[in-house]
């Protein structure tokens, strides 16, 4: 039936015409989705538009302030250009981008000028500035083309290894076919990895150039797919043994192959490029797809599903073609995109702009509708394939002078710092499921300011793979709303447990206060499924079960309130 739903959703889209009244978004704004945008910086098309430190610092807090106000979650930020980067690399000189002359190596120097060294890293500046918006920042890097064949940084390239590069015309490419190739491109995203806090590594271009030779048979086609494949494979497997935690993720061509009913037009991932992106995803080793789809129609949402149905359970993020709102570029209506993301949010799918300047611009008001799609903030979906055990809920949750503050959680998993997501409401106990709730996501740190005490409070923390663990509550409003299918009310007579769940093996019950304090933990009582709490003084209480394996889930709320006397 959903399936239905869906095709049904798609054939009524696809049909409507060009100058058609805005789509009604098919589902509610879900709490977890990828919402990202490609920010590029070769020829500093979206960033930078200075050669100056202080105006490309304000340039970029300009242009996160306008993602974060527009729902973005993600950032892809261009990070390896053409042969060269926006950090200080051991392996390639600074991108002209940043310095304004190319061929330059070194650390920031503080006695930068323009055409030199800059004085401050420009990677380390956009990973600080999106983690204070609660957004993640992926670095982009362009992997097989190189630039121009005669252009300073590939030179530099071609002298070091004078077997890896190939000519096409007057351009140059790292060959696919050179195991060397693979090497090289793993060690720029360690050194990326192992120096710096990116939340991932987004590889772009990991594939044959459409220029290459082409394979005319099928023999052949499988080895050169077979040759990509094993560059992601070094790429992945070296990122996850740095850093489990970080998101590997690539951007296909658009179709992966030809569909029983719609064909690709000659233009695939798989056949025309070698990129055999959806057995990456079988395979386990890509993390999130972010498939460039800058098509309409037919050619758009039969390849969306396709994505979707081929995903084994990872991310599949559709690309945007939003630059063909411009009218130097294309011919595309609001509509066009309107109905495309209303389609992959229904697919549960995410998106992502392509690119930054059209959104920010707000071309044929798309970042309008964006940010109204976009209205209430998204959690990144975990990665339920790198880890399962989400952190506990923090505890010792107040408030005082407009502060809100928490004790760190348990960290169940092997990645770093914790981050915290807060949540407020009128009703209690604050719905943590509820996207609209959120009022800032990925804190780090134990304490917020808040500007209403009469709301109540909710705290979850949130491990890097993005398991967010259960919520600590805090009731603070008098004229609260409390939801009976939420709460049980005693007078300290036993109370009954709610039903536990079928796939859950727990043996324990925990009472907790709202503050995540512990205060009793005894067997669950299987035979009447009663809970006596006439030692428990009049209050509010959460209850959790606790498995075998450690585990919780939390069942229900109950509070005590007693006759006078008694």
């Amino acid at each position: 039936m959903k399936l239905y739903r869906t095709l049904l959703f798609i054939l009524i889209n696809s049909i409507l015409p060009a100058n058609a009244q805005p789509t009604v978004q098919p589902f509610p704004s879900p709490k977890q989705e990828i919402r990202a945008v490609w920010l590029a910086t070769i020829g500093g098309i979206d960033w930078p538009h200075s050669r100056e430190t202080e105006k490309q610092k304000e340039e970029l807090i300009t242009i996160l302030d306008q993602l974060k106000r527009g729902g973005i979650n993600t950032v892809l930020l261009q990070t390896r250009v053409r042969a060269t980067t926006i950090y200080p690399s051991a392996y390639e000189p600074w991108d002209v981008c940043i310095t304004g002359r190319t061929g330059l190596f070194g650390k920031p120097d503080a006695r930068a000028q323009q055409g030199r060294i800059p004085s401050y890293n420009p990677l380390q500046f956009a990973i600080d500035e999106c983690h204070k918006r609660g957004m993640q920042l992926h670095a982009w890097v362009v992997t097989i083309p190189v630039g121009k064949w005669n252009a300073q940084p590939t030179q530099l390239l071609r002298k070091k290894y004078p077997t890896l590069l190939k000519k096409i015309g007057d351009e140059g490419y790292m060959n696919p076919e050179q195991r060397e190739t693979g090497e090289y491109l793993a060690k720029i995203c360690d050194e990326i990895v192992s120096q710096y806090d990116v939340d991932g590594v987004h590889l772009d271009y990991i594939r044959y150039p459409e220029t290459w030779p082409k394979a005319k048979k099928s023999v052949q086609q499988a080895e050169r797919r077979n040759q990509i494949t094993q560059i992601v494979n070094r790429i992945y497997k070296m990122v996850k043994i740095r850093k489990p935690w970080v998101i590997v993720s690539c951007s296909p061509i658009g179709k992966h192959d030809d569909l029983s009913r719609y064909r690709s037009g000659g233009w695939n991932a798989r056949k025309a490029v070698s990129q055999d992106a959806q057995q990456w995803m079988k395979d386990g080793v890509m993390d999130a797809l972010y498939p460039m789809m800058y098509f309409r129609d037919n050619n758009f949402f039969p390849f969306a599903m396709d994505w979707q149905e081929n995903s084994n359970g990872r991310w599949v993020v559709p690309g945007l073609g939003i630059y063909f709102l411009d009218p130097k570029e294309g011919t595309w209506t609001l509509n066009d995109v309107q109905r495309e993301m209303s389609v992959v949010r229904q697919l549960g799918m995410g998106h992502c702009y392509f690119r930054s300047k059209f959104f920010t611009d707000n071309t044929k008001s798309i970042y309008d509708f964006g940010a109204n799609f976009d209205a209430t903030p998204a959690l990144i979906p975990p990665m339920t394939w790198c880890n399962t055990l989400p952190p506990s809920a923090p505890s010792e949750l107040g408030i005082k002078n407009g502060v809100l503050s928490w004790q760190d959680a348990k960290n169940n998993a092997d990645s770093p710092n914790l981050l915290y997501n807060v949540y407020a409401s009128q009703d209690f106990p604050v719905d943590t499921d509820n996207p609209e709730n959120l009022i800032a996501t990925r804190i780090d740190a134990t304490s917020i300011a808040v500007n209403d005490e009469r709301l109540n409070y909710a705290v979850t923390a949130q491990d890097r793979y993005g398991l967010e663990g259960p919520a600590t509550q805090l009731l603070l409003y008098a004229g609260t709303t409390i939801r009976p299918s939420l709460i049980c009310k005693t007078d300290g007579k036993p109370i009954e447990l709610p039903k536990i769940p079928s796939t859950f093996d727990a043996q324990y019950l925990v009472i907790e206060s709202l503050q995540g304090v512990q205060l009793d933990a005894r067997p669950i009582p299987h035979k009447t499924m009663r809970l006596d709490v006439s030692q428990l003084p009049n209050g509010i209480y959460q209850i959790r079960y606790l498995g075998k394996k450690g585990k919780h889930h939390r069942c229900g709320f109950f509070a005590i309130k007693r006759k006078k006397g008694n």
